[in-house]
């Protein structure tokens, strides 16, 4: 194994064009915490093209490219295919969304609500399975990012075609693709320590096997493994992802997926437990009609102290930026649940749904913790 013949492509999206609300702490920080990785096992910087839009106030103090689609279209139709190389890494990070056709979309930092660019993972997979990249017969991607249905998420308008070139289809690439959410699901991130569950996990892992990097672990031994810590997740209720394996060579094509969850596997949610209080609360909370409303919504959190707002997690989605807020609020204690509530009700003073939020709260505060996450 030469290191000199191994290349990655590196992304990490925190900040997007379309908006605080599209903001994601922790892709970046991921990505250089790989890249390190990579460097430690001999790799030359030159061969990372490393491709960041940071959230501040993090700034990242290693050189590294935007994170735009024209920027990251020009690396993957041009560049990327004419470095001379046998191993090919690319680890990406950030917003994504399963479109209608079944492809996973991975938003560039330029994304807007209107404009949503991004890479159609399907496409790129199959341009660097065919002979318009001539080396990089092996490849191994991992991709940090959420699988939600595009219909689930409302958009008003349509996703934009994002097909990369192809080439004539061959047999000479074998592609390990590791995906973290599973179709439909929602890949979990935790905005207070700045990291992608998947991701932390996935580090850990390449970490324990760095003597052996920078070639490509054997992958459904990585695999294995993978599965094992996020069931673990699931199981404490910090994530429902189920990653996947897509494994792609001339000998063979096929999809691993963890066993589905059933009961003996899944015990539902105990309803004294921190996670059923948290759901409460947030069901409550989406009760007001005010919460449909992106603007309103953040009326509620402008009420909130200073110091507390600018260190809630946002999404664009109602349910799960309520659901952010709530648990990071939560970790700060009862006075900012309490805090919120007094939010809530200033804006709304609907007598039923204040009982109801305070009841719901009252439960919430009771237990001693809860963790904090947004999605992918």
């Amino acid at each position: 194994m030469d290191p000199a013949r191994v290349h990655a492509l590196i992304v990490g999206v925190e900040s997007y064009a379309a908006g605080r609300g599209w903001d994601l702490p922790g892709p970046a920080r991921d990505a250089l915490a790989f890249r390190r990785l990579l460097l430690t096992a001999g790799v030359p910087e030159t061969n990372l093209r490393v491709h960041l839009a940071p959230l501040p106030p993090f700034v990242p103090d290693v050189p590294h490219a935007a994170a735009d689609h024209a920027t990251l279209r020009r690396v993957l139709v041009n560049e990327l295919p004419s470095a001379r190389g046998d191993i090919l890494w690319v680890w990406w990070g950030g917003h994504g969304v399963l479109d209608r056709d079944g492809h996973l979309r991975l938003f560039c930092s330029d994304a807007t609500v209107a404009d949503k660019l991004g890479v159609d993972l399907e496409s790129a997979l199959a341009r660097y399975g065919s002979d318009a990249v001539p080396g990089f017969a092996d490849q191994l991607w991992l991709v940090d990012a959420c699988e939600t249905f595009e219909e689930d998420l409302g958009f008003r308008e349509q996703l934009p075609a994002m097909s990369l070139p192809l080439g004539r289809r061959g047999l000479t690439h074998r592609q390990t693709v590791l995906r973290a959410a599973g179709r439909g699901r929602a890949a979990a991130n935790d905005p207070v320590r700045a990291t992608g569950l998947f991701s932390e996990v996935l580090l850990h892992l390449l970490r324990a096997r760095q003597a052996d990097l920078p070639a490509i672990p054997e992958s459904e031994e990585l695999f294995s493994a993978v599965r094992v810590q996020v069931a673990a997740l699931r199981t404490a209720g910090r994530t429902t992802q189920q990653p996947e394996i897509l494994l792609h060579d001339p000998e063979r094509t096929e999809t691993l997926t963890p066993a589905p969850s059933g009961p003996a596997s899944a015990p539902p949610i105990a309803q004294d437990s921190p996670l059923a209080a948290l759901k409460r609360v947030v069901d409550v909370l989406m009760s007001y009609p005010m919460m449909a409303d992106p603007v309103e919504r953040q009326v509620v959190v402008t009420a909130l102290s200073p110091h507390i707002t600018g260190t809630l997690p946002r999404h664009h989605r109602a349910r799960t930026d309520m659901t952010g807020i709530v648990t990071a609020l939560a970790r700060r204690g009862a006075d900012a649940l309490r805090e919120l509530t007094v939010a809530v009700v200033s804006v709304d003073n609907d007598p039923e749904r204040e009982r109801q939020l305070a009841h719901a709260m009252n439960e919430l505060i009771k237990p001693p913790g809860i963790g904090s996450q947004t999605s992918r």
